[in-house]
């Protein structure tokens, strides 16, 4: 349920109003717009009368929100939400780029990877150090030491680090080492007590869509973190699996748009595991932008062919800054900056 407060609302009526219904056991979630006030309820929302709420001279309107997500909704959240991290803004007018190797693997690769993107223009630098691999025999990362490595290479560029984790006991070396914001990947979307665990923070949440997963349980997903009262979620569409084989995954741009509709978390793009091919990176990352993402997030290697992992839809740092002069030109045309 949602009460919307009529413009320039008494302050105070309004606490008193907020009062009332948390001795009712319900918690609210407060938004403020630049001319009115959305009270958001999260609860067993049958104990308030609707029609004395409405009586009030001060309330707008109440209304019950029909989705099951309620904090990520934008009925709850009218204004799109901004997330900073390490001085960046994802979801405002400016994209943010993120970009990096697949896989930290040796201080070499991602220094230079963490210069060169910087140079380009990149806001924020992108590497696995802990690898969920569909073979236990394929390259899992060099955990806790290439943790290090990238936080120290994004220190050196001065770029902040979004990195993925994989289980709940490295929550620590993740908050010790600065990582500024955690990735949560495809196959742990629905990993409820990870997400539950990520909730308690106040660090940056970078949510992948589920490989099958609808935009409902997407958002759900969403729910569970700030449920815990995180409320700093960035959504991720990475592609998601059908039944065509050329690519790797399919992309599915029009969820871009669904989400925007449905909620105020901001919204960015993964073109290089979408399609596994490197030379669709730069075109289906410029149709992102084109329908709204407020970022992207590309791999970047400086020796692809010869990379650890996911080489063949690693881009190198001298097609990302193609890919970089590309999306000036064309973030002005959709009201964007880069």
């Amino acid at each position: 349920m949602i009460i919307v407060l009529k413009e320039n609302a008494p302050q105070q009526a309004a606490e008193k109003l907020m009062k009332e219904i948390r001795a009712k056991g319900l918690q609210i979630d407060v938004s403020k717009g630049t001319r009115k006030t959305v009270l958001g309820l999260v609860g067993d929302t049958s104990v308030i009368d609707m029609e004395h709420v409405q009586g009030y001279d001060y309330v707008d309107k109440v209304l019950r929100v029909e989705e099951p997500y309620k904090r990520a909704s934008r009925a709850f959240h009218p204004q799109n939400s901004i997330i900073r991290a390490g001085g960046v803004e994802i979801g405002g007018k400016k994209l943010a780029v993120m970009a990096g190797p697949c896989s930290v693997e040796t201080p070499e690769q991602i220094n230079g990877v963490a210069d060169a993107v910087k140079a380009a223009g990149a806001v924020m630098l992108r590497g696995g150090a802990f690898k969920p691999r569909t073979s236990p025999y394929s390259f899992q990362g060099l955990r806790e030491k290439g943790l290090d490595l990238l936080c120290g290479a994004g220190r050196h560029a001065g770029l902040p680090v979004v990195t993925e984790i994989m289980s709940l006991d490295k929550l620590d070396e993740f908050i010790k080492a600065g990582v500024d914001i955690i990735q949560v990947g495809a196959r742990n979307m629905q990993n409820f007590e990870l997400l539950r665990g990520l909730g308690k923070t106040r660090i940056p949440i970078l949510l992948k869509r589920g490989l099958s997963a609808t935009v409902e349980e997407w958002l759900m997903s969403a729910e569970y973190i700030m449920a815990g009262g995180n409320h700093n979620v960035i959504l991720c569409e990475r592609g998601i699996r059908t039944f065509e084989t050329y690519t790797r995954n399919t992309l599915d741009l029009s969820a871009v748009l669904a989400v925007k509709r449905q909620s105020h978390l901001p919204v960015i793009v993964d073109p290089s595991h979408a399609t596994g091919k490197r030379w669709m990176v730069e075109d289906l990352a410029k149709a992102a932008v084109a329908v709204g993402a407020d970022g992207i997030m590309v791999e970047v290697h400086n020796d692809p062919d010869h990379a650890l992992c996911d080489g063949a839809q690693s881009i190198t740092p001298a097609m990302f800054s193609h890919l970089m002069d590309s999306l000036r030109q064309l973030a002005p045309v959709v009201g964007r900056t880069v």
